[in-house]
């Protein structure tokens, strides 16, 4: 029969072992709350010290008296050994001013059978203030019978009405604690019995079971009734700021960074923190140990051996040993490495045990073990077995590889350092690490492999262009890309062809990246062939390739100006990606083609397909990633050219903090150039041209010459003319090449040259191929710029008339499409307030014009363009997804507010506030409401732009 860890004190240990174990009981050391801040636990305001109180050396954690005191009638402490669960109880009994009114029964060797159980039980309970009156003394009888003992106790505190005032019984009325320490000890025949007494007992009469494991006590229907309260190990574990408060305690002081890696290697385990801080204390080179800390260390060693792994039969010993080359484990998988059926029974029993095994899944067949649990394995199994390690990581590897775990298995490869079946897989399986947004693990994976190994294999070079890729190494992966072309020959013939589809795919995204968007469109048409071929599916293409082959065609034609084709291929390629269940692909998708429909179709506002973007990002943990940046980016983009400058900024700025301007430079051009217009239209024409350099340097590192980049570069002399630097920008403007000098954009350039420098006929001469339309393809944004301009001109030269038709066809557009970016960056409110006086079939534009905040109605000062009213509400908006106006936080949601931009966890903050879980989860969603946010992230980047949290570090 197998032994599961029943660390019954029966079993022997040597007196040194004794000595280390009894020692245990105070590794978690805990200090009571003063009696001054009860009322706060009460109430859960957090009007308390943000940090945890240290007094004589002790941390005090005031979250979990906090549970405590607002627990139900029953409250099982459920981890493992070392968590602090004994000294959580007794810490809360001190601090709660419970001495008197709590009965303590520690269950141990003699008093683990229903004897010694009850006995105990029942002195205990008359050596409280209210069990003193009301429970009668029992006699240690040989034959005592524990059924009868539950029932006498019953009787007792629960007399019933017609029987009480025969017997001089009162009921009892003082609420009664029975704290019952390492329950899990207990003998099996004793376990109905007490839950007898559980079921039955006066609601006076509270319970808190200490187990190292849960009990089979039928608390599933106190948990029902709403009766139960459990704290498990992850409410045992110290937060990062409790391990502070306990290492300065004894005199440990770490950098933060040092601090972050020790909790994170014991996972908040109280032993091993105090171990820890105990090892720390007076070494002479602290950092150094915390980098190395680990379960081999010799006081955590002896404290695992002696309390799980010497307890364990042979059979759980080996299981436990010959899996510990594993990130994780599951039954079957254990079966094939220790040679014996029984692996997901054993597993499951050693969850239950607690003994430093997690289940990672509802159904209970994967697990992992604590890490520090996991080290001291494999030293054991360094010890034991030497030679076995690199046969197991093959046996592992080959089992994973079978059964749908690629990346797993890889990593079991590379640990048996079976360098071909490592490199097979990778290059069998990258795309879908690609295509699924892991790119991260495929660095990881590439970085596994010695540069030998992936400088002689054809396949595995090629692999490193999508991991150049993703590192935004754009050069290298050219490079490499060459490499790999050159070696096909070298690739054996039965993998060949796959390798050339291979090759075809990374062309077509390196060219992505490049934005030479010939080859691109090249590629994607020679993709979209492949996948239509009779051996598609022999090639390992499907119709996720066959999406991104369509996606990139779009964009490719976007760039073309073939809007027609580029629109029906992007929507072909998102629609395939969501009907495959391909989200990464589809985020993908919608995020690069609003891209590319905004740059050159602004008018037609897809803020849609960014909003899904944005969603999408949210619901699958993207937020943070480059390619979120784009979409964030776009959204801003979007509100600026709505003219809804104080929106916009926001979204800006979180595009700045996460768009990676190597991986994607033709977005980061595009955001430099979306924060120099945001700068001019405020009037910081300094800021603007600041900006616009920023976009100039991305810009030299694409392809080819692009219409984006030369609206950017006309903005920029703009600019130059607004800061009066106009020899400068006569100059550039004639050092252009005559193609791009005679666009639309450089013509609108030329245009506010003449102007300012006095030329009204010069400015008009120049716009006229822009305005009659011999000059194809004008986008409405830079024709209203035009008009702008041109009734300036006719203005300058006296001719009012055909300045108000002029600027009548301006609005017509404008009012067509909501755009009212032009009006801030080139202002005309003389020409607008007449216009208003005469006859116009936009009055109410006019005004929406003259009104906004920082528009040309209103006159600029330090911040930009003033003005007064609210933003206006314009066609084509973002669908809810810009935040509203916030009405004024409370206190408490303030306090809750600060904490959020730190990498502290909900239970962290609730620590760090002295208040429950559940109250800082309730301020923060109250925070996403009034914010009109639905994530962290989110609610911090509101803060910022509503002044309510410090600015962060701009990304250069």
């Amino acid at each position: 029969m197998t032994t599961i860890y029943r660390p019954a004190q029966g079993v022997p240990l040597n007196r040194g072992t004794q000595s280390r174990v009894g020692s245990m009981r105070g590794l978690a050391t805990l200090q009571v709350v003063p009696r001054e801040l009860r009322p706060f636990l009460a109430s859960g305001t957090p009007d308390v010290p943000a940090a945890p109180a240290v007094r004589g050396g002790v941390v005090s954690r005031c979250a979990l008296f906090g549970r405590l005191a607002e627990a139900e009638r029953v409250v099982q402490i459920s981890a493992p050994a070392g968590s602090g669960k004994t000294v959580l109880m007794r810490s809360w009994i001190a601090e709660a001013g419970l001495t008197r009114d709590a009965a303590w029964v520690p269950v141990d060797r003699e008093v683990r059978d229903p004897r010694g159980f009850w006995i105990s039980v029942a002195d205990a309970l008359r050596g409280t203030a209210a069990g003193s009156a009301l429970v009668r003394p029992l006699t240690a009888a040989p034959d005592l019978d524990g059924w009868a003992v539950v029932e006498r106790l019953l009787a007792d505190l629960a007399p019933l009405a017609d029987l009480a005032p025969l017997a001089d019984l009162a009921p009892l009325e003082d609420r009664l604690w029975l704290m019952i320490d390492d329950a899990h000890v207990l003998d099996p025949e004793v376990l109905p019995q007490l839950e007898l007494l559980l079921l039955r007992a006066p609601s006076e009469l509270r319970f808190v079971l200490a187990t190292r494991h849960d009990l089979r006590l039928g608390l599933h229907r106190l948990r029902l009734e709403g009766a139960l309260t459990e704290i498990r190990a992850a409410g045992l574990r110290f937060s990062l700021a409790e391990a502070r408060a306990l290492f300065g305690a004894a005199g440990v002081e770490l950098p933060e960074e040092a601090l972050a890696r020790l909790h994170g290697r014991t996972e908040g385990w109280a032993a091993g923190l105090r171990l820890a801080a105990l090892s720390l204390a007076g070494h002479p080179d602290p950092e150094r140990f915390a980098a190395e800390f680990s379960g081999t260390e010799r006081t955590v060693a002896e404290f695992l051996l002696a309390e799980v792994l010497d307890r364990q039969s042979e059979e759980v010993r080996r299981l436990l040993l010959r899996t510990s080359v594993l990130d994780r484990v599951s039954g079957p998988l254990a079966d094939v490495l220790t040679g014996r059926p029984g692996g997901e029974r054993i597993l499951q029993d050693l969850e239950q045990a607690g003994a430093f095994v997690v289940s990672l899944d509802g159904r209970r067949s994967w697990f992992r073990y604590h890490q520090l649990f996991a080290d001291l394995l494999q030293l054991e199994l360094r010890r034991t077995e030497p030679n076995e390690r690199a046969a197991l990581h093959g046996a592992a590897a080959g089992w994973l590889a079978g059964h749908g775990h690629p990346v797993e298995a890889v990593r079991q490869a590379q640990a048996a350092e079976d360098w071909g079946m490592a490199g097979r897989l990778l290059s069998d399986h990258w795309l879908d690490l690609y295509l699924s947004g892991r790119g991260a693990t495929l660095a990881e994976l590439l970085a596994g492999f010695p540069g030998r190994v992936v400088a002689a294999s054809p396949e595995l070079t090629a692999v490193q262009v999508a991991g150049d890729l993703f590192r935004g190494a754009l050069e290298d992966a050219g490079r490499h890309l060459t490499q790999a072309t050159a070696a096909l020959a070298a690739v054996p013939a039965g993998r060949r062809e796959r390798v050339q589809v291979m090759l075809v795919v990374l062309r077509l995204f390196l060219a992505r990246r490049l934005a030479d968007f010939p080859v691109v469109a090249e590629e994607a048409q020679r993709l979209l062939a492949l996948t239509e071929g009779a051996d598609a599916v022999q090639l390992g293409l499907g119709e996720d390739l066959r999406a991104a082959a369509l996606v990139s065609l779009g964009i490719a034609e976007m760039w073309a100006l073939r809007f027609e084709n580029a629109e029906r291929h992007l929507g072909q390629g998102v629609a395939l990606a969501r009907r495959i269940g391909r989200p990464y692909l589809e985020f993908h998708g919608l995020t690069h083609g609003a891209h590319a429909m905004l740059l050159f179709r602004p008018e037609a506002s897809h803020a849609e397909w960014s909003r899904q973007a944005v969603e999408l990002a949210g619901r699958h943990g993207w937020g943070e990633e480059p390619l979120a940046g784009v979409a964030y980016a776009q959204l801003g983009i979007v509100l600026l050219y709505q003219g809804r400058l104080e929106e916009a900024e926001p979204w800006l700025e979180r595009a700045e903090r996460t768009l990676r301007t190597e991986v994607e430079p033709a977005a980061g051009m595009s955001l430099h150039d979306a924060r120099a217009v945001l700068e001019l239209a405020r009037g910081r024409p300094s800021e603007a041209l600041a900006a616009f350099g920023g976009a100039e340097k991305l810009a030299a590192t694409l392809a080819g010459p692009h219409t984006c980049v030369t609206s950017m570069r006309s903005r920029m002399l703009q600019t130059l003319v607004r800061l009066g630097q106009t020899g400068y920008a006569g100059q550039v403007l004639a050092e252009l090449g005559e193609d791009e000098r005679a666009s639309a954009e450089m013509r609108t350039a030329a245009a506010a040259l003449r102007l300012a420098t006095g030329d009204p006929v010069a400015a008009a001469d120049v716009l006229a191929p822009v305005l009659d339309g011999s000059l194809g393809g004008v986008r409405q944004t830079r024709l209203v710029t035009a008009l702008l301009l041109e009734a300036r001109a006719r203005d300058a030269l006296g001719d009012q008339a055909t300045a108000g038709r002029v600027l009548e066809r301006a609005l017509d557009v404008t009012e067509s499409n909501g755009i009212l970016l032009p009006f801030l960056l080139d202002p005309a409110p003389a020409l607008l307030e007449r216009h208003r006086l005469h006859r116009t079939a936009h009055p109410a534009l006019i005004s929406q014009i003259l009104d906004l905040p920082g528009g040309p109605g209103g006159p600029r000062g330090p911040g930009g363009y003033g003005g007064a009213g609210s933003p206006p509400v314009i066609r084509g908006g973002l669908g809810g997804i810009v935040p509203p106006r916030v009405t004024e936080l409370t206190d408490s949601e303030t306090r809750v507010l600060r904490y959020l931009p730190s990498h502290l966890t909900v239970p962290e903050i609730a620590a760090e506030l002295c208040v429950s879980v559940n109250t800082v989860s309730t301020h923060t969603h109250h925070l996403y409401a009034k914010f009109g946010v639905h994530s962290r992230n989110q609610a911090v980047v509101r803060a910022r732009a509503l002044g309510l949290l410090a600015p962060s570090a701009r990304r250069a």
